[in-house]
């Protein structure tokens, strides 16, 4: 059976990911790294993704593959170029971001689409992954990961939900939903905004299932 590691940087991508996994790919044999002091330090800390914050990752991702990983997923989307550095010293296992497969989904769709996230330092260093052809429109869904921190996952998903409606009226013809944490929201978000909600969850899985075969045949 693949061993595969989920790297965490907030506890709230842990049960999205896993319910995706039990789904889609229950033969995977999952082990769960939480640091959830990475998401606050980065918020607090002024220094972006500096050489100590790196070096962090690195140490994540080799405590994973000593264990005997034979695939990581990262489940935060606020460190895409530490992830990357993580993916070419492990070049010989799949180290996926979390966003890569719904942004090779994104680039096949029409339209301009809305990208919504509840950590503002995502909208820094997600927007550069999409290819340049596609039309982004950012959005914060502010409030929301402290509701969702307090338990209110009401308010969380209506928070988000109010984005999408927005997202809307500026002309996105579809919405794409960043964060694992916020897979939760895609049926309100859906239902407010009548468009279409990308989610990050279910097409990692798809991806990465994908590519730990490529590797193991």
């Amino acid at each position: 059976m693949t061993r595969i590691a989920l790297i965490h940087a907030l506890s709230h991508s842990v049960a999205p990911i896993n319910a995706a996994f039990e789904r889609d790919w229950p033969e995977a044999v999952r082990m769960n790294l939480l640091d959830d002091s990475l998401s606050a330090d980065l918020a607090r800390g002024g220094r972006g993704l500096d050489a100590a914050m790196h070096e962090r990752f690195q140490r994540l991702a080799q405590y994973a593959v000593d264990t005997g990983a034979e695939g990581i997923l990262f489940t935060c989307s606020a460190f895409g170029p530490c992830i990357e550095a993580v993916a070419r010293r492990h070049a010989g296992i799949p180290v996926l971001k979390p966003n890569e497969a719904m942004v090779a989904e994104a680039a096949q769709g029409q339209g301009k689409l809305g990208l919504i996230a509840t950590f503002a330092a995502t909208l820094v260093s997600m927007p550069p992954e999409f290819p340049t052809g596609i039309e982004l429109e950012p959005a914060l869904a502010e409030g929301a990961l402290d509701a969702l921190n307090a338990g209110d996952t009401e308010r969380h998903d209506a928070l988000i939900a109010a984005q999408a409606v927005t997202l809307r009226e500026r002309g996105c013809t579809r919405i794409a939903l960043a964060q694992f944490s916020m897979a939760r929201a895609r049926d309100a978000c859906m239902q407010a905004s009548g468009l279409p909600v990308l989610t990050t969850v279910d097409s990692a899985v798809r991806a990465l299932r994908l590519r730990a075969g490529q590797v193991l045949r």
